[in-house]
């Protein structure tokens, strides 16, 4: 996929008040986009993915995959608090000449989707053909599609909701609390609460797969008393996020998922689902019980003329990237 940055002209105001300067995003794209011609696929990506989604959603998109065609423009948008290229906490304040670190503003979904509709009047995208997203990028999706109707033409939303959850949010206090814990979370350096972090992670691994899964790819076979293969599991799973991610970006975007309710100022969830005029599918994995399919129903039962389908996985929240493949023979069928 190819790289791109695009850097705001004027300042980004946020919902909270705060005006960002010179806050860029990063994204990747497949593929050539004509003005008024091409088939324009437009990803969201989750928490700690990257605006590089063919890398985590390698079973989906592909130029031999359901998305990703020779014949689409292809694009996905690294969200602003992330660390992969777009502003973030270790940005650099273009104000203080510093690196934002813990003074970096929480963004809402709002804001990461206001963000995006600028980014596509700067290239000049009428029409969003597909809009695509699991979980945390389903919640960007659902609120773009009511932000602008006349813009998105179909929809698939994945293992995610119409607003999060108190269980949700009950959750990302947990491992915002982990993080907080960490003494050097405050600090004024890249790694600041990083064993933090790797706790957190620990809570979320917790939650995004399920028991079957979990007992059938980590049980042991003998009779140890300590040292338990999923215990190395869990461990691998946090030291892999450290590597790669960061605890202020990682504490931000809890809080961003947090902010997520399609009804806040629209008359109600059911009101502002019921504005969507995309024609709209809605997939749960049968086993995910950190966004289960009742929500996903519930999208479907409120957005006109939707579909609903369930996908029967043991992978749990995480089915939404493992069950790739099934989900792209749907998306295929959909969009086709």
């Amino acid at each position: 996929m190819k790289e791109n940055l695009y850097r705001f002209n004027s300042d980004f105001q946020t919902e909270s008040g705060i005006a960002i300067s010179g806050m860029e995003l990063f994204y990747c794209t497949s593929g050539e986009y004509i003005h008024g011609k091409s088939r324009v696929v437009w990803v969201c990506h989750a928490l700690t993915a990257s605006a590089d989604c063919e890398s985590w959603w390698p079973d989906l998109i592909g130029t031999d995959k359901a998305l990703g065609k020779a014949n689409e423009f292809l694009i996905c948008v690294n969200i602003p608090s992330s660390c992969y290229g777009s502003t973030g906490p270790l940005s650099v304040n273009t104000k203080t000449g510093e690196k934002y670190y813990s003074e970096f503003p929480v963004f809402t979904v709002r804001d990461i989707v206001n963000a995006m509709i600028e980014l596509r009047k700067h290239l000049r995208i009428d029409n969003i053909d597909l809009l695509i997203g699991g979980s945390m990028g389903g919640y960007q999706c659902v609120e773009w599609a009511i932000m602008e109707p006349q813009v998105v033409k179909n929809l698939v939303l994945v293992a995610t909701g119409a607003r999060e959850s108190a269980w949700g949010i009950a959750i990302h206090t947990a491992q915002r609390l982990a993080i907080e814990t960490d003494p050097s979370f405050g600090g004024k350096h890249d790694d600041a609460g990083s064993k933090g972090l790797k706790t957190a992670r620990a809570i979320g691994m917790l939650t995004y797969r399920s028991y079957e899964a979990f007992v059938a790819a980590q049980s042991d076979d003998d009779d140890r008393t300590d040292n338990f293969k999923v215990s190395s599991y869990i461990h691998y799973q946090g030291d892999k996020l450290v590597n790669r991610f960061n605890a202020y970006s990682y504490w931000l975007l809890t809080k961003t998922m947090d902010s997520h309710n399609v009804g806040r100022g629209r008359a109600g969830v059911e009101s502002a689902l019921k504005s969507i005029t995309a024609r709209t599918l809605c997939i749960g994995i049968s086993s995910d019980f950190l966004c289960p399919v009742k929500e996903q129903k519930f999208l479907a039962e409120n957005i006109p003329g939707a579909t609903f389908i369930e996908i029967d996985s043991p992978f749990g929240h995480d089915g939404f990237l493992v069950e790739g493949k099934i989900i792209g023979e749907y998306v295929n069928e959909f969009f086709a």
